[in-house]
């Protein structure tokens, strides 16, 4: 039996101490890509928390002053996004962190999580948005609409600053991907806010301000939804999109001398580690002449250079036809 496996500097140790096992390691030597900028992410997540910060206590004691929804529902985003981006500098730092041998994934899987509970935030503060836009659309109260046009394009200025800091990072992983999109979703309600504000300074019509208030729900709510099922996609353990298991399956099988593939698994670690695992049944001349070190190479760079998504962490147990009847609980 031959395990092999795409895993770098974890894998590589434990297969130091195996050599009694029978079990040989074969390892393309990857790292963890997750790591490779996490300095970087975590400096652009530190200045656009700073911006975010500054700007949510300013918006505070303007929408105060101004009577303002919109900017009050601005500023519980402002709240949430200060906490979002607080839970994404933690989790930026986690992940950075080497794995050991109780963690064997590090905090890779931290990203999932700290966007997860963005999103779910974010939610939150877009249906409350809603339900107040609502009901200040019946009893619409004083509004003044100079302050918050003053505060809204503050805002919107810090914003924007934020959004250039974060734009580089953006697609690492989905840690910074649900930051990023808390930043815009800011400058999207400040927006709001300054057309609003304009509307009332310039017709007195202070429903504006409710109609402003709820489009910033409108807009935080699906993009929230999205970063959601995403997450719940990467803990579920789903199969990554852009893989068709059938078609990782069919690939492996076309290989010379392996006969079935068996207890095939594909998920993700975190949004940039896909894992496979499988069980390959092979000729049993293979364990007489050699061929299986052959045939593992074959078989992993199959799956880490055949697809759109590299699976560069893949683990092969080898079998001869015989084996399958010692196995429990076997699926396809």
């Amino acid at each position: 039996m031959v395990m092999s496996t795409g895993q770098g500097h974890q894998h590589e140790h434990r297969a130091r101490h195996k050599g009694s096992t029978g079990r040989s390691t074969h390892s393309h030597g990857h790292g963890h890509h997750h790591h490779d900028h996490s300095g970087t992410n975590r400096t652009r997540l530190a200045i656009a928390f700073g911006l975010t910060v500054t700007v949510l206590i300013v918006e505070v004691i303007m929408a105060i002053v101004t009577g303002s929804l919109a900017l009050l529902v601005d500023a519980a985003h402002m709240l949430t996004d200060a906490t979002g981006l607080a839970i994404a500098l933690f989790a930026a730092s986690l992940m950075a962190r080497p794995p050991t041998s109780k963690r064997t994934w590090g905090f890779a899987r931290m990203e999932v999580l700290a966007a997860g509970a963005q999103a779910t935030i974010l939610l939150g503060v877009g249906i409350f948005a809603f339900v107040e836009g609502i009901r200040r659309l019946i009893s619409p109260p004083e509004v003044q609409g100079l302050g918050m046009l003053i505060i809204g394009i503050v805002g919107l200025l810090a914003n924007v600053i934020a959004l250039v800091v974060l734009a580089g990072g953006r697609d690492a992983n989905l840690n910074m991907r649900a930051a990023f999109l808390e930043v815009v979703n800011d400058a999207l309600g400040s927006v709001a806010v300054i057309v609003g504000a304009i509307i009332i300074t310039l017709t007195g019509w202070t429903r504006a301000d409710a109609i402003a208030g709820m489009l910033i729900a409108v807009l935080i709510a699906p993009r929230a939804v999205v970063i959601l099922r995403e997450a719940s996609s990467v803990l579920m353990e789903t199969v990554p999109d852009g893989i068709d298991l059938d078609e990782v399956r069919a690939h492996l099988m076309s290989k010379p001398h392996v006969r079935e593939v068996h207890d095939l698994h594909l998920s993700r670690i975190s949004t940039g580690l896909p894992v496979l695992t499988a069980h390959i049944v092979v000729e049993e001349s293979c364990f007489t002449s050699g061929r299986t070190p052959r045939l593992l190479t074959r078989l992993q760079t199959c799956v880490a250079e055949h697809f759109d998504i590299p699976i560069e962490h893949s683990t092969f147990q080898i079998e001869p036809p015989n084996h399958r009847h010692h196995e429990l609980n076997l699926h396809d």
